[in-house]
């Protein structure tokens, strides 16, 4: 039996020249390498339309994005054009301050000075009136008690004895009525009859109504009831004798007064210093005029000297003795 004969190993070289043609064969069979990508980032990355390819991922996709919009917002940024725009909220505090100093420069004009006295001596003065109506009808019951002396209810002289206080009421406001309207045109009614008219109205009143509670006119004295009966007529006098004061204040307000820019006394005394300027009458003529008022007022006597008039009218000396130079031309 005949064996095969046995294979014989390669040598080295024929191992080098079979893998030397594996390699060849391999090479001309592979295809084309595909070209290079471009670089990841460059200059034209802001086009994404362009560089986005069909085999591209998601991410690749959502990356190549966030990249573009943070070269955009790091242009932007650089732009201060936004943070010289005003806010809602800036914008509506400049219109409020705008608005405040509109209202404040209103409010230094003389004429408007003069519109909101008015409209505040109207209010006091309504408001006084009625208070002191309120007051009157307070002592009312008061009086009727004591007019009544203990006649019986509903009968002719416990009714008529209800009409004792208004009739002295309205005698009383006739009075106080035609001082209050007199004092809002400038020219306060201080006529000592009808002060002493006024005062003996209220002292009426005040009496009818303390009497009957007065620890001699009754047993069981209550300090509380005599001061609840008493109130309305103290109310009463308290009204009619501040009423005259305050509309005699108004009388002397100046609504020009500060509005010059020369402070709340107006005239200072810098004028004093140096040549002194002589002052004509027409040029206080205002300041003549609140003097003739505050004297026919009794606030000042008749005839005032130069330091009154100055504290009267908060003026300067010079403009004082002006005017008192007038008003002693005017007498004369």
């Amino acid at each position: 039996m005949s064996t095969a004969a046995p294979t014989p190993e390669p040598s080295p070289e024929d191992i080098s020249r079979a893998l030397a043609e594996i390699e060849r064969h391999l090479t001309e069979a592979a295809p084309p390498a595909p070209a290079a990508l471009p670089s990841p980032l460059p200059a034209e990355l802001e086009d994404s339309a362009e560089l986005s390819g069909a085999g591209e991922t998601r991410r690749v996709r959502q990356l190549r994005a966030e990249v573009v919009e943070a070269r955009q917002l790091a242009v932007l940024q650089t732009d201060d054009t936004p943070l010289l725009l005003d806010t809602p909220r800036l914008r509506r505090r400049r219109k409020k301050a705008h608005e405040a100093a509109r209202l404040h420069m209103l409010g230094q004009d003389p004429a408007m000075r003069a519109w909101q006295a008015a409209r505040m001596r109207r209010l006091l003065v309504s408001a006084a009136m009625v208070a002191l109506a309120l007051a009157l009808a307070w002592s009312t019951a008061g009086v009727q008690h004591f007019a009544a002396g203990g006649a019986e209810p509903w009968s002719p002289g416990w009714i008529l004895a209800w009409l004792v206080e208004p009739f002295m009421s309205l005698a009383l406001l006739v009075v106080v009525g035609a001082r209050a309207y007199l004092g809002t045109q400038g020219q306060p009614l201080n006529d000592r009859k009808l002060i002493r008219i006024e005062y003996l109205f209220l002292g009426l009143t005040l009496g009818m109504n303390a009497w009957p509670y007065l620890p001699w006119s009754t047993e069981d004295f209550s300090l509380w009831r005599l001061v609840v009966h008493v109130l309305g007529p103290i109310v009463a006098v308290a009204i009619v004798t501040a009423l005259p004061i305050i509309l005699a204040a108004f009388a002397r307000l100046d609504p020009t007064r500060g509005t010059t820019g020369g402070g709340v006394t107006g005239l200072t005394y810098s004028a004093n210093t140096g040549d002194r300027v002589r002052r004509t009458a027409a040029e206080v003529a205002p300041l003549i005029e609140r003097a003739q008022i505050l004297i026919a007022a009794g606030a000042l006597p008749a005839n005032p000297s130069a330091n009154k008039l100055r504290q009267a009218l908060h003026c300067g000396m010079d403009d004082a003795r002006a005017v008192r130079d007038a008003l002693t031309e005017e007498a004369a």
